[in-house]
C-alpha cells in the first residue's frame, strides 16, 4: 500500500512539474512577443508533405502590430493576402476573385498564429506551449491548441535572441509549411495602411462575422 502511494505521489509530482514547466514556457514566449509590438519582414516559404516531399515554395511580405493587426502577402507562386485590421480578418484570393471576412476573435480559433498579436489570458489559455532550446542563442516554442478547431494542428515559433526568425505550421494532413523571415525591422508610420483592407471591385464576399452590421 505504501509503495503504491509513493508511486502515485511521484506520478502526481511529475505531472505538476510538467504543467509548471509548460506554464513557464508560455510566459517566456509571451514575454518575447511583447517586445515585438510591430514587425515588418520578408519571408520564404517551403511546404513539404507528411513524407517530407516538397510540395510548394514561395515568397512574400509579413507584418504585424499589436493589438490584433496582421498582414500576410504571398506574392509567388500564386498571390494571396490575409489582413487583420484589429476587428476583422480578411482572406483574399485574387485568382478566384473572392474574399472571406470574419471577426478577429474567430481567427484565434482558426490558428495558433493569432497568438502573435494577442496578449489576453483567455486566448493564451486555449493553447499549450513547450520550449525547445536549439543552442545558446536560438530556441523554438511549439504551440498546440488544447481543442482542435481548425486544419492547423500545430505551430512553432523560433527566435535568435530576441529576433523572430522562423515559424512553422503543420496541418491535419501532416503537411509542414516552413517560413524563414529576413530583413526584419519595425513597421514605419507610412506602412500602417498595410493593416487596412479595401475590397476590390467585382469580388465575391463571404461574410462569416458573428455580429454583422445591419
Amino acid at each position: 500500500m505504501n509503495k503504491r502511494i509513493t508511486v502515485l505521489g511521484l506520478l502526481l509530482a511529475t505531472s505538476l512539474l510538467s504543467l509548471a514547466a509548460r506554464a513557464d514556457d508560455a510566459s517566456e514566449l509571451r514575454a518575447k512577443l511583447a517586445k515585438v509590438d510591430n514587425l515588418h519582414a520578408t519571408f520564404s516559404q517551403q511546404v513539404t508533405d507528411i513524407n517530407n516531399k516538397p510540395i510548394q515554395s514561395g515568397n512574400g511580405v509579413f507584418a504585424l502590430a499589436y493589438p490584433n493587426q496582421f498582414y500576410w502577402h504571398l506574392t509567388e507562386p500564386d498571390e494571396s493576402l490575409i489582413v487583420a485590421d484589429g476587428a476583422n480578418l480578411w482572406v483574399y484570393n485574387p485568382f478566384a476573385e473572392e474574399v472571406t471576412v470574419m471577426d478577429v476573435s474567430q481567427a484565434v480559433d482558426a490558428s495558433p498564429m493569432a497568438l502573435l498579436v494577442h496578449r489576453d489570458d483567455e486566448t493564451w489559455n486555449k493553447y499549450t506551449v513547450i520550449k525547445r532550446q536549439n543552442d545558446a542563442q536560438s530556441n523554438c516554442f511549439d504551440i498546440q491548441p488544447k481543442k482542435l478547431n481548425s486544419s492547423v494542428v500545430a505551430v512553432s515559433v523560433c527566435f535568435k535572441a530576441a529576433l523572430l526568425t522562423q515559424f512553422n505550421l503543420t496541418d491535419e494532413q501532416g503537411n509542414l509549411s516552413q517560413f524563414q523571415l529576413s530583413a526584419q525591422r519595425a513597421v514605419t508610420p507610412a506602412e500602417k495602411s498595410l493593416f487596412k483592407f479595401a475590397v476590390p471591385d467585382n469580388v465575391d464576399i463571404d461574410d462569416q462575422r458573428l455580429k454583422q452590421v445591419k
